[in-house]
């Protein structure tokens, strides 16, 4: 039980974080493109360069993980 609410409690505090680089990332893009928030431009540069950041995030953990699975073996 104690597992399952650390994990919940995890979880919800990596979601305030993600909220707040949403923000951060959103900022940047549109004080590097003023293209205007709104716009259709600027919402698929914040879509790919989010998409980039997780794909490479993702993979940076799956091989964290496979590593540590092979030394307690």
């Amino acid at each position: 039980m104690r597992e399952r609410t650390l994990g919940f409690i995890t979880g919800g505090l990596g979601l305030v974080a993600g909220l707040a680089w949403n923000d951060a990332i959103k900022a940047l893009i549109e004080h590097l493109f003023p293209l205007g928030k709104e716009s259709v431009p600027a919402k698929f540069i914040y879509a790919v360069l989010v998409s980039v950041i997780v794909v490479i995030l993702s993979v940076y953990l799956v091989r964290l993980l496979r590593r540590g699975d092979e030394t307690q073996k």
